[in-house]
């Protein structure tokens, strides 16, 4: 998801009386404090409370929480008007005790008005006995408006909350932010294919080569040779070997790699993993659902109530008003997805991700490997399993029935146009489950983009869905028409790139891919030449539009051309269309072939994009298409080759995908995937991406971590940090594509 803020959700009676403020303190100060009456030796005087009964206890400010609270912040304790300076490191730290034990309080400091962004969070789980807690963050911006709180609601039952020696430091040395990288020696943590190719990097000061041993799982070597130095890694700072042991052709699982005097993390030889990896990535989605209850029986764990259907808290999707000034008119657009680690959903990112599922599912019919019941009906244990329509293609619906929600009626002014989006008014805090949501909703004006992404997503849907539902598949293109037409005579209605409150902006100057990849699907569902005429005229038809951070929601042109390249069709030129992925892919090949970590992407300076770790998958897919295209081994190995990256071949020796491998991401940001934040709540599910190493650490956790950074280093796996460990719809939709792909070569 591309981002801009973060907000903790801090109620008006939250805000206390003001006080005034201490003189600025001055950055490389020696050390002060910031908080006012931490120790409550004779009075709790200037903190304020809510939703509480507090009061002074042996020395101790306790706190009678009363039970059947919602949120979090539906009781709390704290101060305000707290001092904080830009780039100056603070120490936050408290004595803290719960009877019961057991109860989580949310220890935060952040603004304490508008936006209430917040810097740093933490959610010990108290025991009766006084536990210490101390943290250190970064101070990203200057403020006398600065908060710390303590929230203690959300628990059904009352109990007791009492804290002690709350300190605020400025001034502390920071903390060197070091992670655990584990053994030198990295690999695809997950599988490698017995046929396939197999690399690994060993992170060593060694120059000359330096012997390698496979070994199986009770501990025979299998395989031996030399590695092959390749010097310092740009994108990591590391001075690498590879190591290529394609040679060996068994199969089984607990496989390690020696080398350097180092043992790697144990992986398979087996496509097993891959045919998993295919449904647990699209499984996802269910989850993501909104506007419906998710059954515990299908998703174990995961039950929740359903998000956003007019049920209080919930203010709901059934009649969603435009921001002011908007529209006069309301809306149902419940359903969908939720496309990220909040509530909002979005016509843009949910158009590009529904493609890819789409696409994913279409490669199986045509592609030489495909295999398309390995993605049909009962596959993927979705409440409508079992009506005889591929499950891939029932969850897609889920999304598209949204997308077709989301156009202007007839007879409103913009008719046919597509909203750009739907989210809370303000920005909510973690964790909050959908259903407990309680901000106003609201629709955000049509734009350009939204509405070539509902032409695109709905011609396409129109071809596929004509097996199984013709009604549907006729409504669609029908929907995918007007669209069309009405962007044409709109050609430049942009989305706000400042309308980032309480959801993303995704704002999009350049809308010409968008009219291009409109134009291919539509041409593609309906072969009239009005839409060739189109693709033909589009200056995006004879550009390179495989550049080396890939597509993505606002780079769709590729969508368009790899489907007019892989989709049989009657167009002009054909054969240089498919001839332009086999150049693109050629491209991600060469940059594989020369990164030590044998991935498909460098971006320029070596600045990591958001999401990278989705980018390098689409940029996979690129050379997957050029292998469905000639059936060369060398695209199938590099496509194959790719997936190394994101399942643990690569500097910080992380899996980006949860439950996958011996050491994965599963802390990603996500308001009903919070167990870091509470431990009722769950990881997400197996097989969630999470979007990997982000150069400009725009949030304030990764900040107070991560600054000075090098590439593949910009990672954190924290529910804080945002702008480098969220997870988002289209980031899975590639994981998905190059999953299955993975899985039909085993």
């Amino acid at each position: 998801m591309k981002r801009r803020t973060t907000a903790l959700l801090t109620l008006t009676a939250l805000l206390g009386t003001a006080l005034t403020a201490l003189p600025v303190q001055q950055a490389g100060a020696e050390e002060a404090e910031q908080v006012r009456n931490g120790t409550f030796d004779t009075t709790s005087d200037p903190w304020w409370t809510s939703n509480v009964t507090a009061g002074l206890s042996d020395g101790r400010l306790c706190a009678d929480v009363p039970g059947g609270t919602t949120n979090r912040w539906d009781s709390a304790i704290g101060q305000n008007d707290i001092t904080l300076v830009k780039g100056e490191t603070y120490r936050f730290s408290f004595h803290a005790a719960g009877v019961p034990e057991g109860h989580v309080v949310r220890a935060i400091v952040g603004l304490a008005v508008s936006p209430y962004d917040t810097w740093q969070e933490a959610s010990p789980v108290l025991t009766e006995a006084d536990g210490s807690y101390s943290y250190t963050f970064t101070a990203p911006v200057d403020t006398t408006q600065g908060q710390v709180a303590f929230q203690v609601g959300g628990s059904t039952d009352a109990w007791r909350f009492c804290v002690d020696d709350v300190s605020l430091l400025g001034g502390v040395p920071p903390e060197v932010y070091e992670p655990d990288t584990g053994p030198r020696v990295r690999v695809n943590q997950v599988a490698y294919l017995p046929a396939g190719p197999k690399n690994a990097t060993l992170v060593t000061d060694a120059t000359d080569r330096l012997p390698w041993q496979l070994r199986d799982a009770k501990g025979a070597t299998v395989a031996r040779g030399l590695t092959v130095p390749r010097g310092v890694d740009a994108s990591s700072g590391q001075n690498v070997h590879s190591i290529d042991f394609g040679s060996y052709r068994g199969h089984g699982t607990g496989y390690t790699l020696v080398a350097d005097g180092g043992t790697s993390h144990p992986f398979d030889i087996d496509a097993a993993a891959y045919r998993r990896l295919r449904l647990d990535s699209v499984k996802y989605y269910y989850t993501q659902r909104s506007g419906i209850a998710i059954r515990d029986d299908l998703r174990p764990g995961y039950g929740r109530a359903a998000g956003h259907l007019d049920v209080a808290p919930n203010q709901g999707d059934a009649h969603v008003p435009c921001q002011p000034g908007v529209c006069d008119y309301t809306l149902d657009v419940t359903g969908g997805w939720y496309d990220a680690g909040d509530h909002g959903k979005y016509v843009v990112n949910g158009g590009i991700a529904t493609w890819e599922l789409l696409s994913t599912y279409e490669r199986s019919l045509l592609a030489r490997t495909g295999h398309p019941a390995a993605l049909g009906d009962g596959t993927l244990a979705l409440p409508e399993s079992g009506n005889k329509v591929p499950d891939v293609l029932d969850e897609a619906r889920w999304e598209l029935e949204f997308l077709l929600r989301m156009q202007v009626p007839a007879g409103q002014p913009l008719a046919g146009m597509a909203h750009h989006k739907v989210h809370d008014e303000q920005w909510t805090g973690l964790p909050l489950l959908p259903s407990q949501d309680p901000q106003k909703r609201e629709l955000h004006p049509p734009t350009t983009a939204a509405t070539l992404n509902l032409a695109a997503t709905a011609a396409q849907a129109a071809r596929l869905y004509r097996p199984y539902d013709k009604a549907f598949a006729a409504r669609a293109l029908t929907a995918a028409r007007t669209a069309w037409q009405a962007a044409l005579a709109h050609p430049d209605l942009l989305a706000d790139p400042n309308d980032g409150t309480g959801g993303g902006a995704y704002d999009d100057a350049d809308v010409t891919d968008e009219f291009y990849w409109a134009a291919a699907e539509l041409y593609l569902t309906t072969g009239e030449r009005q839409f060739a005429d189109h693709v033909l005229a589009s200056p995006v038809h004879t550009a390179d539009v495989f550049g080396p951070t890939g597509f993505d929601w606002g780079r769709t042109a590729a969508a368009g051309r790899l489907d007019l390249a892989l989709v049989p069709s009657r167009l002009p030129g054909r054969d240089q269309v498919r001839r332009s992925v086999v150049r693109g892919a050629d491209a991600y090949l060469a940059t594989l072939t020369a990164h030590p970590y044998g991935m498909p992407y460098a971006p320029a300076g070596n600045r990591y994009d958001w999401g990278s770790s989705h980018q390098v998958l689409n940029n996979a897919v690129v050379i997957a298409s050029a292998y469905d295209i000639t059936g060369a081994h060398k695209y199938r190995d590099g496509a194959l080759q790719s997936m190394d990256y994101v399942l643990g071949r690569n500097a910080l020796n992380i899996s980006y995908v949860t439950g996958y491998g011996e050491v994965s991401s599963h802390n990603q940001h996500s308001r009903w995937y919070a167990h870091e934040l509470d431990p009722t709540l769950p990881n997400p599910p197996s097989g969630t991406l999470a979007g990997g190493p982000n150069s400009s650490i725009q949030d304030p956790y990764a900040q107070s971590k991560l600054t000075g950074c090098v590439g593949q280093f910009c990672y954190i796996d924290d529910i804080q940090s945002w702008s480098t460990n969220e997870t988002a719809i289209n980031w899975n939709a590639a994981l998905a594509r190059m999953a299955s792909f993975a899985a039909d070569q085993g």
